[in-house]
């Protein structure tokens, strides 16, 4: 499979067309590249063939540049578009690029500059046409029992609740915390033939061990200081249905000992109470802890791991499946953009690339929370590097841990100088260190600037 994406040349000077080709050629071989000699020829190719970058001269008679600028984004929003101008009109390019194009380069071209233009213009396309897939497939995954994601590990995952949900077996569902295991087990519920009944949650850590007891099994009127009435357990609530034990792990030994009993013989003993009542519960229980190790060391009971361990599936952390960052991120996005009722963001492709290569220990959860602050924190509809590098700020505002947080003026500033700093910095590459063009593209005087880089002791000539 090629990752070509097309080269189109457009250039009323033949020689200057077929040689820019040739030199492309040689760069870029695996490459569809084509040389047309105006306007109208070019419309015709992009009619015709597909193209993720056009390098088109500024002045030619007829359809000039500009004109044509406008009509291939109409045509094609995402494809890449750099003007090739004398040094007279480079005023000229430098509205060109508010109206859309990536670049510009003046003639006569140096080869070093021209494959560098190509070479981000070129990922850049590649990097839009990978979103408008990965859309394509997140508009595919929006049913309930759907994961978000294509890649290997996700889809072995698919595949393995696809296959338990069939059963009534007892599924372990391990993973590390904020890979969604609660998701997991919801999902094997909504497949199963139990979906029409309940599906109840216990959050085992969250209930303290005098409590979980009463909690699972219920208990009768007396059984305790404060049980006034008859409480049925979650056992008899999720009768018929399906029960998650969430983190397993960190039930004690006793409450261990009466599950055990309740899974072998299917039937629960509320507390305080001599009779038994039978229940039909299928048991999910979840678990980011290594329990052969918590076997070991004799705080879980092996016969009830093997009872909980018939079936099981493993949650893949999101370091093990990147390739879906970038889906998760715009599925996150979309949520939070209808949760706080604003029309819906896109994401730049240095911001798409900067999430995929982005560490999230805390996995789809952490991923999940960063979308969301960034959503908040973010005004313009499309989110750019910055502002990912600005809620990145946001978030290591606190001080040394033993101080708490900053001031407020000092965290403030904080925030505003590595806003500005990483501001002025993807300013500079993207000009190449020239401070007159990135005054030009901030609105700000070329005076300005050059304070603000003085200030934050910014060379602009290590960009060049």
């Amino acid at each position: 499979m090629t990752n070509a994406i097309g080269i189109l040349i457009v250039d009323d000077e033949k020689d200057f067309a077929t040689g820019l080709a040739r030199l492309l050629g040689r760069q870029y071989p695996d490459e569809h590249i084509m040389a047309v000699l105006s306007g109208p020829e070019a419309i015709a190719a992009l009619e015709n063939d597909a193209f993720g970058l056009m390098l088109t001269d500024l002045n030619m008679p007829g359809m000039d540049g500009v004109e044509l600028l406008r009509r291939a984004r109409e045509m094609h929003p995402d494809m890449s578009v750099v003007m090739l101008t004398a040094y007279g009109t480079v005023e000229t390019a430098v509205d060109a690029l508010k109206i859309g194009a990536y670049d510009f380069l003046t003639k006569p071209v140096e080869p070093k500059d021209l494959f560098q233009v190509v070479d981000r213009g070129l990922e850049r396309s590649k990097l839009l046409g990978e979103n408008a897939r990965l859309q394509d497939l997140l508009a595919k995954q929006t049913g309930p029992n759907e994961f978000v994601g294509d890649s290997p590990a996700i889809r072995r995952l698919k595949d393995g609740v696809a296959a338990v949900a069939e059963s009534e077996y007892t599924v372990l569902i391990r993973g590390e915390s904020g890979t969604g295991k609660e998701l997991v087990a919801r999902t094997i519920h909504q497949l199963s033939g139990r979906s029409k009944k309940p599906l109840l949650t216990v959050n085992c850590p969250a209930i303290p061990d005098q409590l979980l007891e009463s909690e699972l099994f219920g208990h009768v009127k007396g059984a305790f200081t404060g049980a006034d009435r008859d409480r049925k357990g979650i056992f008899v609530s999720a009768d018929g249905g399906t029960l998650l034990l969430d983190e397993i792990g960190d039930i004690s030994p006793g409450i261990q000992t009466k599950l055990l009993r309740a899974l072998q013989e299917g039937e629960i003993r509320p507390v305080g109470s001599s009779k038994t009542i039978p229940v039909d519960v299928r048991i999910l229980a979840s678990t980011n802890q290594p329990l052969e190790d918590k076997i070991k060391d004799g705080s879980f009971r092996e016969d009830l791991y093997y009872r909980l361990n018939v079936l099981n599936l493993n949650v893949p952390a999101l370091r093990d499946r990147s390739d879906d960052v970038v889906i998760l991120a715009r599925h996150f996005l979309n949520i939070s953009c209808e949760e706080m009722k604003v029309k819906p963001k896109t994401m730049s492709p240095d911001a798409v690339a900067y999430l995929t290569t982005k560490s999230w220990p805390g996995n789809v959860r952490e991923l999940q929370n960063f979308i969301r602050r960034l959503a908040v924190f973010s005004f313009s509809e499309s989110l750019e590097l910055v502002h990912l590098r600005l809620v990145e700020g946001l978030d290591g505002i606190p001080g040394e841990e033993t101080q708490g947080l900053a001031p407020y003026k000092d965290a403030k500033e904080k925030v505003v100088d590595d806003f500005t700093r990483t501001y002025v910095e993807e300013l500079l590459s993207g000009t190449r260190g020239n401070v007159s063009k990135a005054a030009r593209q901030s609105g700000l005087s070329r005076v300005a600037l050059q304070k603000i880089l003085k200030r934050l002791a910014v060379d602009a000539g290590t960009f060049k």
